[in-house]
């Protein structure tokens, strides 16, 4: 019998983590018309295209998510954990160049 575990180390993060099984079954992940997205619910997403339960593709269109959207959850996840996921963080996470590019636009 072989232990599931998270796609990424959940040290150190206050945020339950739901283990996902390599099984096609849905019903575990945030329903598709879920329009508040909290930490815990972009993390379960990004575990389950990493452990194949869903594709990139399939991800983006459940969810309706840009592709640079869900490119962005699966690289803030690496980079800063759990916690760089939260919205209210997300300028503190960004590269300074991307920080300053959108500074610019919004001027």
């Amino acid at each position: 019998m072989s232990e599931n575990k998270p796609a990424f180390s959940t040290a150190g993060d206050q945020v339950k983590i739901v283990r996902i099984s390599r099984d096609k079954d849905l019903s575990h992940l945030p329903p598709p018309n879920t329009q508040r997205w909290v930490v815990r619910r972009k993390a379960q997403v990004v575990a389950a295209v990493r452990n194949g339960v869903l594709s990139f593709t399939e991800a983006c269109e459940r969810y309706r998510l840009s592709e640079e959207e869900f490119q962005s959850w699966m690289t803030l996840l690496d980079s800063h954990g759990v916690r760089g996921l939260r919205a209210t963080r997300m300028q503190e996470y960004r590269p300074a160049e991307t920080r300053h590019s959108i500074e610019a636009h919004a001027e």
